[in-house]
């Protein structure tokens, strides 16, 4: 009985440390795409999803880019990123769109939009498209 105690207590506590993360960017199975960043529109196309539990991925106005996302929902956190190296007219746009991504600390969702915040006053709005 003291081992059977003992296994309830380990199996709940692992329980209640799994990362949300992997649950709430899972049901996100959609791609979203960038409408403004810091309340400006944003004048290229840039998108961003969730191909799979603690993992980003998109394009970018040139290139596409991967990596893996590090802290629990309700945070963002983004790991090293992995993009290509094409080169294209919008660059400008896309070192833009990548350094606020990665400046992002905070993550709200509700129905198609997508807010990334951080404490600096940045956002970014995506919406998803159908």
């Amino acid at each position: 009985m003291k081992y059977f105690t003992l296994l309830i207590a380990l199996l709940l506590l692992l329980g209640c440390n799994k990362d949300e993360t992997a649950s709430a960017f899972a049901a996100m199975e959609r791609v979203f795409l960038l409408e403004e960043i810091d309340g400006q529109p944003f004048p290229s196309r840039a998108t961003l999803q969730f191909p799979e539990a603690g993992r980003v991925a998109g394009s970018a106005p040139c290139n596409s880019f991967s990596g893996p996302i590090t802290a629990p929902y309700p945070w963002f956190e983004l790991g090293p990123l992995a993009v290509t190296r094409r080169a294209c007219p919008e660059l400008a746009d896309e070192a833009a769109f990548l350094r606020a991504l990665q400046s992002m600390t905070l993550a709200e969702a509700s129905g198609d939009i997508l807010i990334l915040s951080n404490t600096e006053d940045g956002k970014m709005v995506f919406r998803a498209q159908d």
